[in-house]
């Protein structure tokens, strides 16, 4: 059972990462198309739908939460995996991909406004600077 629950959390865990990759691919691309140029932006977008995998599964797939149905507990019992046991495995597989995915994402458009706002900057001194326009 250990080995059934833990290939559901990772398999619930890459499809709930697919599908915010997928939800989030046009806003990510919008936003490095602006930031930087036309040939790094794919390279940058491969790379954050990595971590967004990355992030989803190891968010997902507890590990040290899945161990307690394999190790026994001081007196030598094992925790049995049951019906709502899986319901809350399966659960705790969802809600915890959804917030890491959440939470790295927060962080890169964070960044991303950031470096926007720098670059608006820099791009209004220059024309503030050139006489010619």
């Amino acid at each position: 059972m250990f080995l059934e629950l833990l290939l559901v959390t990772f398999l619930i865990a890459v499809a709930i990462a697919t599908v915010v990759a997928l939800l989030f691919s046009r806003p990510i691309n919008k936003l490095l198309g602006h930031l930087v140029s036309e040939e790094l932006a794919p390279i940058w977008r491969r790379y954050i739908v990595f971590a967004v995998y990355v992030v989803g599964i190891s968010g997902g797939v507890s590990v040290r939460a899945i161990e307690k149905y394999i190790t026994p507990d001081k007196e030598g019992k094992l925790l049995v995996l049951n019906a709502d046991r899986w319901i809350l495995e399966t659960y705790k597989s969802v809600i915890g991909t959804l917030q890491s995915v959440a939470w790295m994402l927060l962080i890169f458009f964070l960044f991303a406004l950031v470096a926007y706002v720098v670059l608006r900057g820099f791009e209004f001194k220059r024309s503030a600077n050139d006489p010619e326009k």
